[in-house]
């Protein structure tokens, strides 16, 4: 897949597929992060197909406006954290710290994306394994290893030799949705299924979770369209 930008305002960055199933030229606009791809079949050339989606650019742009687009992390940008929102300043010394409603964040700006990304990602790890520890011991079971993705379909999971993997990305929603993704993995430890005996376990170790898992369903999808580096 290889990128490439359509000229306008705003610019859209179109992510380019090839496809030898594909019939003729298609264009999706991903709800989830607003991610632009062209994918194109056999025999049609790059040109071809930018030119198609030249065409179609107020539609591409109506879809972008309508789902949110993409949010670059950068300098004066603002995400959330723990659900609620902080600008990103510059900041000094070697540690990414936060005060005031804002992250403070060292170094050269072009560098911010990535180091934010990493501290997120370290206090994403140290709250979910304290919530995974939290309800491991209400349910009296043992996990074998935590890790986290950027996972994309699933907010996190529960394998049978009991690893637990969560996305990171749950340190930006509030901090009672982190808290009800680890109780729902957690409570798979008992029951490998999502039967009344498994949502049981979930309201005995965490209580009520309808709020937290309404969140998710709408809300949950915009955690993805922060950028924080070339990939997304």
């Amino acid at each position: 897949m290889g990128q490439h930008v359509l000229p306008g305002n705003p610019p859209v960055e179109i992510n380019l597929k090839r496809s030898p199933r594909a019939r003729r030229i298609s264009l999706r606009v991903s709800s989830l992060d607003g991610r632009v791809t062209l994918t194109l079949p056999r025999g049609v050339s790059d040109r071809e197909g930018l030119r198609f989606a030249g065409d179609k650019a107020d539609w591409i742009r109506t879809h972008l406006a309508r789902h949110g687009g993409l949010f670059p992390v950068a300098l004066g940008a603002t995400i959330p954290l723990a659900g609620v929102r902080h600008e990103i300043s510059q900041g000094t010394g070697r540690s990414v710290k936060v005060t005031e409603g804002r992250i403070l964040v060292p170094g050269a700006p072009d560098q911010v994306p990535t180091r934010l990304a990493a501290w997120l990602k370290t206090l994403a790890r140290d709250r979910l394994a304290r919530a995974s520890d939290h309800y491991a011991a209400r349910l009296g079971r043992n996990y074998s290893r935590l890790t986290l993705r950027d996972t994309r379909s699933r907010w996190g999971s529960c394998s049978a030799s009991g690893a637990l993997s969560y996305s990171w990305r749950l340190i930006l929603a509030p901090s009672e949705v982190l808290d009800y993704v680890a109780a729902h993995e957690v409570a798979h430890l008992k029951e490998m299924n999502h039967s009344s005996a498994f949502w049981d376990t979930v309201t005995r170790i965490h209580g009520p979770y309808e709020v937290q898992r309404g969140w998710l369903r709408s809300d949950g999808a915009a955690l993805h369209r922060y950028r924080f580096d070339a990939e997304g």
